[in-house]
């Protein structure tokens, strides 16, 4: 039978969101693509640091089992072939099972998502985040300097997730910026019992949740959620609500009204934090692995 990737959680990510290349990017960004595959051609035997997604990708491939594959990652760089010989040896340095991978020198490589059905894309690359968002797939812009994970919780695979443009529509986050506060608190209140549209990482959420019902993986690794929103009180219902409806469990769940949320996340200590304003990234950025993701009303 023909190799398939049904049934798996597949995660598409650049090298440099894998990988800590910071330093060969400048190269890259240069214009000068051969010295740079003359720079990690000499480094080839040199494994690259871990980057700012490298937790979340360790933690979710062991899930996998020699019986079952529930996880697949698979690289999609605009790094050229020569240059993915270092990416490939670096992921087995760590004894990360990544076998597949598109290197496109250069050129934009979002449009191998679809063929791949991937449910998550990180990149460093903006216009390849958007271009895969607009084409349905929840997709991030890792921040390469982001702090790096937490080790204490090796058995867990933790992830964050702003609720508003990010799990939910940006219907909401639009009341808020016609009207401001009080329209948003009465809109929510009044709109309590009726479910939020599904957000751009709607279908992240759906992938993880068959994920936490296949049971921990060899490791016994587990998943634990958090949502982490500007809402407070009583416009949280609708959130809480809509997750219900979803038959979506997450674990904790902080109504922060406001407050920055940086600090909050230091303590959740999660493997990566996704939100779609780029102030809130920041501000969680020098606490935690964070990604902008570039959709709604705040990103047009």
């Amino acid at each position: 039978m023909p190799a398939s990737l049904d049934n798996r959680l597949v995660v598409a990510i650049s090298s440099r969101a894998l990988f800590d290349f910071e330093e060969e990017n400048r190269v890259f960004e240069g214009r000068d693509d051969r010295a740079y595959m003359q720079l990690q051609l000499a480094r080839l035997d040199e494994p690259a640091r871990p980057g700012v997604a490298f937790s979340l990708v360790q933690k979710l491939l062991a899930f996998n089992t020699p019986e079952r594959a529930l996880v697949e990652v698979v690289i999609l760089s605009r790094n050229d072939p020569v240059s993915g010989m270092r990416v490939f040896r670096s992921a087995k340095h760590y004894g990360l099972p990544i076998e597949r991978g598109v290197f496109s020198r250069g050129e934009s490589p979002w449009r191998y998502l679809r063929p791949l059905r991937a449910h998550l894309f990180l990149s460093a690359n903006e216009p390849d985040v958007r271009s895969a968002l607009a084409a349905g797939v929840p997709a991030a812009r890792v921040f390469p300097h982001s702090a790096r994970a937490s080790d204490a919780h090796p058995n867990e695979v933790r992830i964050a997730f702003d609720g508003d443009a990010v799990l939910f529509s940006d219907e909401a986050e639009r009341v808020y910026q016609q009207g401001g506060l009080p329209a948003f608190q009465r809109h929510e209140v009044d709109k309590a019992a009726t479910p939020l549209p599904p957000g751009p990482f709607k279908p992240l959420l759906d992938a993880l949740k068959q994920l936490r019902q296949a049971g921990p993986g060899a490791s016994g690794m587990r998943l634990r959620t958090a949502l982490v929103t500007a809402r407070s009180a009583p416009a949280h219902e609708r959130a809480i609500r809509t997750l219900m409806g979803w038959e979506v469990d997450v674990d904790e769940a902080m109504f922060l009204g406001g407050l920055p949320k940086g600090e909050f996340l230091r303590e959740f200590e999660p493997d990566f934090f996704f939100d779609d304003q780029t102030g809130h990234i920041e501000n969680a950025a020098p606490h935690v692995p964070s990604g902008h993701v570039a959709s709604g009303v705040s990103n047009t």
